[in-house]
């Protein structure tokens, strides 16, 4: 049977998955609140639609960073892809390229960056880093990214430490060969660098203050801190506090196009996916994370379509509303 939702993905990754792998994707810190609550929040969230309006041509395309991507919907840094299917992150690579959208590759890649970016060259890909103290290994490692065209760096801030996460699995970080580690210092590149992992105005604020260029925001799926407000909850926030200054995407919880279509309305410049990304993985490799994509994409134009937005650029917070429930 073809699958035709991505919970319909989930549902078919777990039964494929060995235990420890699932636990691994699906795992949360401490009670898994925010990670339930990242998707819960957005069925707090209302469209208003609009219907006296010519959508015969509904235009999905937009930009991140000054980059075209074909829809707003790009893949969140993720690690150890290869636990999904075998090819790992070549195989996600190819797949943001065929989609048109942007792959953030993971400090914790199965792959090495060489083969990444030979499995799709012309793709478009950032790069994500985790802070090390090294500051040679860290200058090493951008002009090794840069060298190989990516497009900007994402530092996650939210992992000083490792969050409680009590699910039984193997220490993944030792037993998979790890092919990059390192974190930038902006004086060594001039790729835009965005920041992922902010929550709160604070926090958005010396992001502006320090001059980088994007924020994700994200509580990392919930696997870092819990009881964190849900990611489309701090959104509001975050934006506020930018002022326009600078873009702002977020992840965490999306799992249709209406979750989309929120987002945008209010103030996500995109959206990025993390577990339906190895969910497609799992069920046929590049071809599932397409099919993934593609049924998000579907869904969004519809929502799109359903609510009187011919753009991305009408999408705006009057389509949406705050449920009193």
């Amino acid at each position: 049977m073809p699958l035709l939702c991505l919970a319909d993905f989930q549902a078919h990754a777990r039964e494929q998955l060995s235990k420890s792998t699932w636990d691994y994707i699906e795992g949360g810190a401490d009670d898994g609140f925010t990670r339930d609550d990242n998707i819960a929040a957005f069925k707090k969230i209302r469209l208003r639609p609009r219907y006296l309006k010519d959508v015969s041509k509904v235009d999905l395309q937009t930009t991140i960073q000054g980059e075209q991507i074909s829809v707003p919907i790009c893949i969140a840094p993720t690690g150890f892809h290869c636990l999904a299917w075998p090819d790992g992150e070549m195989s996600t690579a190819r797949a943001a390229r065929a989609a048109g959208v942007c792959y953030i590759t993971s400090t914790y890649a199965s792959c090495s960056l060489e083969d990444i970016v030979a499995a799709a060259p012309e793709g478009l890909r950032w790069y994500q880093l985790y802070v090390q103290p090294n500051r040679q290994l860290n200058k090493q490692l951008i002009q090794k990214v840069e060298s190989l065209g990516f497009k900007a760096l994402v530092i996650t801030v939210d992992v000083p430490k490792i969050g409680n996460r009590r699910y039984n699995v193997t220490d993944l970080k030792k037993s998979l060969l790890l092919k990059n580690l390192g974190s930038p210092e902006k004086s060594l590149t001039r790729l835009p660098i965005i920041l992922k992992g902010i929550l709160t105005k604070e926090d958005a604020e010396l992001a502006v203050k320090h001059n980088v260029q994007g924020i994700i925001v994200s509580n990392h799926g919930g696997r870092q801190l819990d009881d964190v407000p849900a990611s489309i909850d701090a959104l509001m926030e975050v934006v506020a506090a930018v002022k326009g200054k600078i873009e702002v995407y977020v992840d965490g919880g999306v799992r249709t196009g209406n979750d989309v279509l929120k987002a945008l309305a209010l103030g996500a410049k995109c959206i990025f996916l993390g577990r339906p990304i190895l969910w497609g993985l799992a069920y046929k490799g590049e071809h599932g994370v397409e099919e993934v994509l593609n049924i998000l994409k579907n869904e969004f134009h519809t929502s799109m379509t359903l609510t009187g937005c011919r753009s991305v650029a009408e999408i705006n917070r009057d389509l949406i509303q705050f449920s009193r429930l």
